[in-house]
């Protein structure tokens, strides 16, 4: 099983646009809802607020990628990103934009690098 369905079948919380569909789940979890518990306090998107993954500011979107690199799912959850073109935030410890990997976030409102003809 793909780590990236492994996690779907967590229990995401909040009104994602996704809610897990648990008729679907190949995972049964014979711990009775610990298997979420233990996993959350492994990741640091679960320990932290979502929306720092989301931030404008530079300094928070570094805060992201640096407690992406001791997430023991990171190379997981870069490859779904990747596959699923996630438009924007940070996912494996890298920026995404548009769903392509960019190598630093610009802030909002500066000029363009290049000038439009």
């Amino acid at each position: 099983m793909r780590l990236t369905t492994l996690l779907d079948t967590l229990d995401q919380g909040g009104n994602g646009p996704w809610p897990p569909d648990t008729s679907l789940s190949t995972v049964t979890d014979p711990f009775g809802g610990e298997f979420d518990q233990v996993i959350s306090s492994l990741i640091p998107c679960r320990q932290n607020d979502a929306e720092l993954w989301f931030a404008e500011r530079e300094a928070e979107v570094e805060q992201a990628k640096a407690l992406c690199r001791a997430c023991p799912i990171r190379e997981g959850c870069l490859a779904g990103a990747v596959e699923r073109r996630e438009p924007w935030g940070v996912w494996g410890g890298e920026v995404f934009v548009d769903g392509v990997v960019v190598a630093r976030k610009r802030g909002r409102g500066r000029p363009r690098k290049v000038t439009a003809a």
